[in-house]
Formats: C-alpha cells, structure tokens, sequence
C-alpha cells in the first residue's frame, strides 16, 4: 500500500491520520505525506473473485470518461495496483452518505430527483466498447442458495440468519416469483449499472455527490439500480411504524396489527414523493423507457426489502418483527408488483 501511495506521488500515510474500517474489503483512509485524503481498499476474496471485481471498477471509470456531465459517477480514482488489488480515491473528508441525510429528514425531493438524474444519465451512457463492461447475470438473488445452503455458510451462519433462510426456503410461492423475476430480467435491456445500489454509497458534499463500491458495475437491468433506490425508501417507511418520525403524536405504544397496516400506509405514503422526484428525474434523463421496466423495478425493490432482512440477520440473534414486517411487504412486492407501482411512487409525475 504504501509502495503505491509513494508511485502515485503521494507519499507514505502520515499515520496519525489513518482510520480502518470494517467490511467486505480492508479499507484505509486518511492523509498522505503530500496533504492528499486518500481512501485505499484493498479487495479481499479469491484471486478470480478479485480480479473480475477490479476489472469492473476500472471498466466504471473508462466508461464515465466519456459519460455525459452529470453521469453518476464515484470518488476521483488515483492509481491502482491490479497485482496487489489495491485501488486508491480521493477521500471525501467531510462527507455524509445518504443514509445520514435520509435518517435527519433532510434527503429531500430535489436531491431525490438529482440521483434519479444521475442514475438515468448513467444508464443511457453511449458504451463504444461493449467487450470492455462485464456483461454477466448478477449473482443475487440465488435460486440456489434459496433451495439449500451450503454446508460452510450453514455452519458460519446466526441464529437470525437461518431464520432468515428458513424464511425463504420454505415460501414456495416467493421461489417462484424471484425465478419469474429473473426470467423476465433476462430478456430486459441490459444498460451500464451499478447493482448494488444502497443510500450509505451515495456521498455528499457541498459541491457534488458520487456513490462508491463499483465492484458489482455490469451490463444489466436497470431496474436493479431504480429498485434499489425505492427499496431503500420502503424499507425506511417500514422501520419508521415503530418510530415518532413525521408523527404529530407518538407514545412508543405497542400496536395491534391493524395500527401496524395503518401507520405503514403511512409512513410510505410520507416518503412516497421522494420516489416519485427520483423516477421524475431518471426519465427525465431517459424519457423512452421498456414499458416492463417499473414493474421488474417494484419487484426488484421488493427483493432489496428482503436482502436487508437478510444482511442484518448477521448483526443480530433473532429477527425482530418490524424486520419480519419489511420483509412481508418485500414479499408482496415481488409476487404481485404491477398492483404497487403508483402505490410506491414509480409513476410518471404530473
């Protein structure tokens, strides 16, 4: 690592600076010996693993080189080094992810329709070199490991996450519904996208946002990336039933499940319109969509809803009821979609 900082005419980490964080990657940021904020991942996994998921990071900086002005794009790439997997970026100091913004109230209608800008720009960039883009199917959802799971993720798995499984693989009908899902997904238009499309990627300052974690960029459906932003919403709207947020009232009473139907109307209701500014703002962008588009794009939230039962059972020993209750409108978003289209917000705007 520091070998690379120093070819790129950064110099080594002043050390006092250096913060590490946990996750898929290791992951350094802090301040080199030339005043540059830096962030270093190195991609952790198998050489096959990590090579393709390099290629594909790179592959998303040479196609937004050339990208329309406004194109989603990620943090300033300054080197690389593809032997030892390391990438390096510009470090956005003072930041705060779109997660944040979301939970302060203050990820707002025009910023919704920014990234809904961004993302339709994106999507429509003109690829000169198609051989260039990874054009495989995104690996999730598996069919596979919703039939069964591999005896090493069984044995490494929570206690909330074989419930989570368990969940799953016992519902027929949702089986179903993902394999029609990703049938339909397969004979989709395939488009330049990020896949793995999550508010805690997008970066915000003063002057620009950027979303991070390109590993997963790929020719696919784009109604993977416009699920995964209205699956972020809907997933907030179900976290806030057992919250005070945008109530006048709130006395932390425990609901019946009537109460619980009530205020998740809601609530999504409450957060709709940040769904319909960003579907304003991609089709604004690419105003000639596949008419089955906001329907995989519903069931794709849907599916999102579900995936985040599934990543936060890993954090916890047993899975709590609002999760429970995301995961069931997931569910009924998957198996019935074109019901929810206006419902959630992906609608043409007035």
């Amino acid at each position: 690592m520091e070998e690379l900082l120093r070819r790129l005419n950064l110099g080594g980490f002043d050390r006092d600076s250096v913060r590490g964080a946990l996750g898929r990657n290791d992951i350094w940021a802090g301040r080199t010996e030339s005043g540059r904020e830096v962030f270093v991942k190195r991609l952790i996994g198998s050489p096959e693993d990590t090579a393709a998921r390099l290629r594909r990071t790179l592959a998303h900086e040479r196609l937004v080189a050339g990208a329309p002005a406004g194109a989603l794009r990620g943090p300033a790439l300054l080197g690389y080094d593809e032997d030892a997997r390391l990438v390096v970026f510009d470090y956005l100091k003072d930041a705060r992810s779109g997660a944040e913004l979301m939970v302060d109230e203050i990820f707002d209608e025009d910023f919704a329709r920014a990234v809904g800008l961004a993302i339709g720009l994106l999507h429509g960039t003109p690829v000169s070199d198609p051989g260039a883009i990874d054009d495989s199917p995104f690996p999730w959802p598996s069919v596979e490991l919703l039939r069964g799971l591999p005896s090493s993720t069984f044995d490494s798995a929570s206690f909330a996450e074989l419930e989570a499984w368990c969940l799953l693989q016992t519902d027929d009908a949702l089986i179903e519904a993902i394999e029609a899902l990703l049938e339909r997904e397969r004979s989709a238009e395939k488009v330049p996208s990020h896949c793995d499309l999550r508010l805690d990627q997008i970066l915000v300052t003063q002057d620009e946002f950027v979303v991070t974690d390109w590993e997963e960029f790929r020719f696919a459906d784009p109604a993977r990336d416009v699920g995964g932003f209205t699956g972020e919403w809907l997933y907030r709207a179900v976290l806030d039933i057992v919250t005070s947020r945008g109530d006048e009232h709130f006395h932390g009473a425990t609901f019946t499940h009537e109460e619980v139907i009530t205020r998740g109307v809601a609530k999504i209701e409450r957060l709709r319109p940040r769904i319909t500014a960003f579907w304003a703002g991609y089709t604004q962008a690419r105003p000639r969509v596949d008419p089955g588009l906001v329907e995989r794009a519903a069931a794709f939230a849907g599916w999102h809803m579900i995936d985040r039962l599934i990543a936060g059972a890993g954090q916890r020993s047993s899975l709590s009821g609002i999760e429970r209750a995301a995961a069931g409108i997931g569910r009924s978003l998957l198996m019935t979609p074109h019901f929810f289209v206006s419902t959630i917000g992906l609608e043409d705007a007035e």
